[in-house]
């Protein structure tokens, strides 16, 4: 199998396992809206549901849930479509679309399973606070901000390659 193909059923089948476990877990050992310190005034684990996606966007729409799963079955595609065209030596970049393609696809599956998708992670400071996340959220975070990173690098090697 390609480089690019092991990267992308590792990464994958991790974060989704990660995903879908502390999600199972929370809302089973959690009373929904019930929330543990884990910092004073930095982080908690809170259990909330998500009907909408970022920010609760689409939240109380009636079509959230066809949208929402139309949306992610797109950025699933286009991410293969990518990933297909990658050379191989971009391993790194491989990488990153992995870690977006998990990500989606766990919020995925818990929106088709349970028409909403289960965040937990609470991070603000004092009473300011950030809309609360999961694992697969912060794995597309993560693979965004370090595919960005990549594509800055990738830009100055073209570009000394150039003169």
């Amino acid at each position: 199998m390609k480089s690019k193909y092991c990267i992308l059923l590792t990464v994958a089948t991790l974060v989704l396992i990660l995903d879908q476990a502390t999600k199972l877990y929370i809302s089973r050992t959690m009373e929904l809206y019930s929330s543990i310190v884990v910092i004073k005034d930095f982080f908690s684990i809170t259990y909330i549901c998500n009907k909408g996606a970022a920010f609760s966007f689409l939240a109380t729409s009636p079509y959230r849930l066809t949208v929402l799963t139309f949306v992610s079955l797109i950025a699933l595609a286009a991410i293969i479509v990518f990933f297909r065209k990658l050379r191989p030596d971009q391993n790194f970049t491989a990488f990153c679309l992995s870690l977006v393609f998990a990500g989606a696809l766990g919020n995925l599956i818990d929106r088709v399973r349970l028409g909403e998708v289960i965040d937990f992670l609470n991070v603000h400071w004092y009473e300011h606070y950030w809309p609360t996340f999961n694992v697969a959220d912060s794995a597309i975070c993560v693979g965004v901000f370090l595919l960005i990173i990549d594509m800055l690098i990738e830009e100055k090697r073209q570009n000394r390659l150039k003169k």
